[in-house]
């Protein structure tokens, strides 16, 4: 099983997180930001993993560190999870329309972090979250998961579906390049020997 289990804890923020990429989709999320704890059980569920997280934050300021923490927490835990990355197919890709909002995501789980995440969310807030931390959330992830995320809105003027079609998104792609391909399941998918 490909599990990894993270405590962070910093001036800011108290994290606990459990990850099960072989899960099925079950999560118990509980960050003190309850848009963020939606986004991030649409993600367990749209992955298929297993994610547990509870954060104690400093949400009388905002929700930035715990957003952003728990992108870290949730980061290291999913490049731990995956060990050699031996057996994954290494690729995935989604459109996904949601409404009137249609995302494209795509990962390479590569070793090398760079995202690129263009998105025109139009309000500022969705209920008392900051629209600005659905992308210092992925950043933070992209960084400690040491992979490439390429993230664009291609239609959509609703915060909230633009916000939630992202998290699906990206999800679906993850997903895709963490299961195991059956013919290649002892080989690591790169000519290098190494991600």
């Amino acid at each position: 099983m490909r599990i990894s289990e993270i405590n962070r804890k910093t001036a800011e923020t108290d994290i606990r997180l459990v990850l099960n990429i072989d899960g099925a989709g079950k999560s118990e999320i509980d960050s003190g930001a309850g848009f963020l704890d939606h986004m991030l059980t649409l993600f367990a569920k749209h992955a298929g993993y297993d994610l547990q997280v509870t954060c104690k934050g400093d949400t009388q300021v905002d929700y930035h560190h715990t957003a952003e923490d728990i992108g870290i927490a949730l980061g290291t835990a999913f490049y731990n999870a995956l060990g050699d990355k031996r057996g994954i197919v290494r690729y995935g890709d989604i459109i996904l329309p949601m409404d009137e909002t249609l995302i494209m995501a795509a990962v390479d789980i590569s070793g090398r972090d760079y995202a690129s995440i263009t998105l025109d969310i139009p309000t500022a807030k969705v209920g008392d979250f900051d629209t600005e931390l659905c992308e210092e959330f992925f950043l933070a992830f992209v960084r400690e998961a040491k992979l490439t995320l390429h993230v664009k809105q291609l239609a959509g003027k609703n915060a909230h579906h633009i916000i939630e079609g992202t998290f699906k998104a990206v999800a679906r792609a993850l997903g895709a390049a963490t299961k195991i391909d059956g013919d290649r399941k002892n080989e690591i998918p790169s000519t290098k020997g190494v991600l």
